[in-house]
């Protein structure tokens, strides 16, 4: 049973924020009820988090009333973080999440495909070569065959190749190439073109537009009393982590979708010829007849007053032979029903973590706020039994009881992120159950079921176990409640550097989840490194306790670079596991459990100078790596940079995009060109060309570009090669540049004064050779050194090149 209402409560990707129970106004019941009425569904395509045009979203949404869905191919996992250190899989959780709260807002749905966010393409071709495109193409087709759209709109425009992103492209001729292989097909199929495509305004006023529909989207909406690109502007800006907060507008503005499949309408209609009413299916004109009554005469004073004809829509829609719009729209019309009555169901964990076979105590609250008859018929927890109940629930009368002794289930997974629960390659994630691959999130890994009778039917509505508590500073705060191992391990450096022979500590730190936990720890390497001792037997009292463990290690005498894990032996388990909470205010606490692992890297490198200047960028982490070559690393508060302040450093480093996210830079640049000209180093490490808070980022002309060189594996040559930055105090040579990860660099400038000197060069395949990836000038006494170089990729992943080079930088002139 629970199986069947899961499947059903994947279709619905929209989530209660942070977790809280969404608790419906009049106005917001109304807008329901319009949209079970309305029989229409839109489908917006594209590749990543940020490319859907939520003006759109937010305009069928609420416009036409039509459910409305984004399908994002990628969770975003290879862009950058504006908000925190997270990367790769665990900045794809923020993005699902923040794509989430963006449709809470717009009223849309959200979808995805296994492709992994491998980082920037250049072109489909090279896309297609990492992803597995006949499995994403499934998934597009998957996406379409359970969302069934009427009405299919392409972000990009799949005839330019080489133009944008090459997963913009590729989602454009993925939604094409799924779209021949329905049997349902859409009606129509759209591009979302717009002056940009075209390259300038004038080129576009220019062109022939008789294969285009133009519309006013801008229009307003009195019940929210707010504009629709107010709504896409509150929507778009839940991107925070990309930094896309976006500034409502009113007014009359133009949309442009060009006609790709089926006939363009004859006005501004676009579900013209399309029946979009109850009259589609059969059995359904009974049904759209009270909903059209309802909607008429809707009592926004006393939305319970309907529930008895709602119920009697809801049992016309049990009946429907078409199964799809049946699940579809009774999972629309049982939560107006719920809005409808003020009926609250809600059960809360004693505990914000649980682990298997434990016991926690759960509490229930029910409560109907209507004069109309319900019953708690009875619950089930995790389909473990149904537990009968059978209390009339009279109107504002809350009912609260406890179950004081529920076990967790030994058959419970872990909590996880679905899709991060398989071992991924480097372009796509591995999701074996079919049945949640396209979906955001598993958004019911803990159902309770209530069955309540209602007006004498009975309806089920399915709670998540959630974890409830008083914060002194947001109030009542709602946490998704998880399920972990009994002792979790994390390694304090992900990654250690062993430049001579000589022993490192390792330190381990272990969680409890539950209290007097037991068991032994060991390090799990490689031959070649010895570890002291082989194990260590840990207990810890408390739950949620913490406790650091330490280890010895040994290196080999010749370069060497391994990863190596923890291995947790309790006397129940037995695993090599770390837990990872991401927590922001703006979304939902994550839990992500990943292998605990580490690298060791025996590494020939000289370091000179010892004292650096870290002014920490966009999620930046670069200085807690270079500690591992011996620096001290002191971090700078932009506020509190001066001439005298940075004249005891060796040299300063500039995080990514510092002159992107620190407005201080706009009058402390001046100062760090002093420090370079007294005879400091100073590296700045990528900005994008995009909000540059002041031009002048160098003491001498330089012209960022969107210019990178997107193949990690592009071969590396030296322009001057007998520049000191190659040859002391480690020598460069292109084995440091082997075993890099997803780009070599991003947003290299592409002019610049004659004082810089260029050192490095390479380019993509069939490009011309770049030459700003790294470049140098002299300026007073010091250097000043730009690099688009990954480095904040790199290091956090043991890159050897990757620290020689950044140690040669640092040691200049030294």
């Amino acid at each position: 049973m629970i199986k069947k209402y899961l499947l059903l409560l994947f279709l619905s990707s929209t989530i209660s924020y942070a977790q809280a129970p969404k608790k419906p106004n009049a106005a917001e019941i109304y807008e329901a009820v319009q949209k079970l009425n309305f029989l229409g569904k839109v489908l917006y395509v594209a590749a990543h988090p940020d490319d859907e045009n939520t003006r759109l979203i937010t305009y069928f949404s609420n416009h036409y009333h039509a459910e409305t869905a984004y399908l994002s191919l990628t969770r975003g996992d290879g862009g950058q973080n504006l908000i925190g250190p997270e990367l790769r899989e665990k900045l794809g959780a923020i993005r699902t999440q923040e794509l989430l709260a963006a449709r809470n807002i717009d009223g849309g749905n959200q979808f995805f495909t296994r492709a992994n966010d491998f980082g920037y393409s250049k072109e489909p071709n090279e896309t297609f070569s990492i992803w597995n495109k006949e499995q994403v193409l499934e998934d597009v087709i998957q996406v379409m065959e359970t969302f069934q759209p009427d009405i299919v709109i392409n972000r990009f425009n799949h005839r330019t190749p080489g133009t944008t992103h090459g997963h913009h492209t590729a989602s454009a001729m993925l939604s094409l190439e799924a779209y021949e292989k329905l049997n349902n097909k859409p009606s129509r199929v759209f591009f979302n073109t717009s002056w940009w495509f075209y390259g300038s305004e004038k080129a576009f006023e220019r062109a022939d537009k008789s294969n285009l529909l133009s519309f006013n989207a801008n229009v307003y909406y009195p019940l929210k009393g707010k504009s629709n690109h107010e709504i896409a502007a509150l929507s778009r800006s839940q991107h925070k982590c990309q930094g896309f907060g976006s500034t409502g507008s009113r007014g009359s503005e133009t949309e442009f979708l060009e006609i790709l499949k089926g006939s363009l309408p004859n006005s501004a209609n676009l579900f013209e010829g399309i029946d979009t009413s109850w009259n589609r299916i059969k059995g359904g004109e009974a049904i759209g007849k009270i909903l059209n009554e309802i909607e008429k005469n809707f009592n926004f004073t006393n939305p319970s007053s309907h529930i008895p004809k709602l119920i009697e829509a809801y049992t016309l829609i049990q009946n429907l032979d078409n199964n799809y719009w049946k699940k579809s729209k009774s999972k629309q019309i049982s939560k107006i029903i719920e809005a409808c009555s003020g009926l609250y169901l809600e059960a809360i964990t004693s505990s914000e973590n649980g682990t298997k076979n434990e016991s926690i105590s759960i509490f229930f609250e029910a409560i109907n706020r209507s004069n109309n008859n319900i019953k708690l018929l009875s619950y089930n927890i995790l389909n473990q039994g149904v537990q009968n109940k059978s209390e009339t629930l009279s109107n504002n009368e809350t009912i609260k009881f406890e179950e004081k002794k529920f076990i967790i289930p030994n058959t419970v997974e872990y909590s996880n992120l679905f899709w991060l629960k398989e071992k991924p390659t480097v372009g796509m994630y591995q999701v074996s159950n079919k049945a949640i691959r396209i979906y955001p999130e598993e958004k019911l890994q803990f159902p309770v079921v209530f069955s309540i009778e209602i007006e004498g039917h009975k309806i089920d509505f399915i709670k998540n176990l959630v974890f409830k508590k008083n914060d002194p500073e947001k109030g009542e705060t709602y946490i998704p409640f998880s399920v972990l191992p009994e002792v979790t391990s994390e390694i304090v450096n992900k990654v250690s550097i062993f430049n001579t022979n000589n022993p490192k500590e390792i330190q381990v730190k272990l969680k409890s989840n539950k209290a007097n936990s037991s068991g032994i720890a060991k390090l799990i390497v490689d031959s070649n490194w010895k570890v002291e001792p082989n194990e260590i037997q840990f207990s810890i009292e408390r739950e949620n306790e913490e406790k650091t463990i330490t280890f010895k290690i040994f290196p080999p005498s010749n370069e060497s670079n391994t990863d190596f894990s923890v291995e947790i032996q309790t006397n129940t388990e037995k695993h090599q596991l770390e837990c990872v909470e991401i927590k922001y205010d703006h979304i939902p606490k994550q839990t992500i459990l990943q292998p605990s692992e580490g690298k060791l890297v025996r590494l020939d490198i000289q370091t000179k100078g010892k004292n650096i200047g870290y002014i920490i960028g966009a999620g930046d982490e670069v200085g807690k790596y270079l500690e591992n070559i011996g620096y001290t690393i002191t971090y700078i508060n932009p506020s509190e940079i001066s001439i005298e302040n940075l004249t005891n450093y060796d040299a300063i480093i500039l995080g990514i995009r510092a002159f992107n996210t620190i407005e201080e830079l706009k009058f402390k640049n001046k100062d760090l060109f002093q420090y370079v000209e007294n005879g400091g180093n100073l590296i700045v490490q990528y900005n994008t060309t995009s909000g540059l808070l002041t031009e002048e980022v160098a003491p001498y002309d330089l012209k960022i570009s969107r210019d990178r060189v997107t193949n990690e594996n592009a071969k590396v040559s030296f322009v001057n090669p007998k520049h000191p930055v190659l040859n002391t105090p480690n020598k460069i040579t292109s084995k440091d540049f082997e075993n890099w990860v997803q780009e070599q660099g991003l947003y290299y400038p592409s002019k610049w004064n004659r004082a810089f000197t260029p050192i490095l060069s390479s380019a993509d395949s069939g490009e011309k050779q770049k030459e700003g990836a790294l470049l140098i000038a002299k300026h007073g006494k010091g250097n000043y050194i730009y690099t688009g170089l990954s480095f904040f990729r790199e290091l956090p992943v043991g890159v050897s090149g990757a620290y020689r080079l950044l140690a040669n930088l640092i040691s200049l002139d030294k």
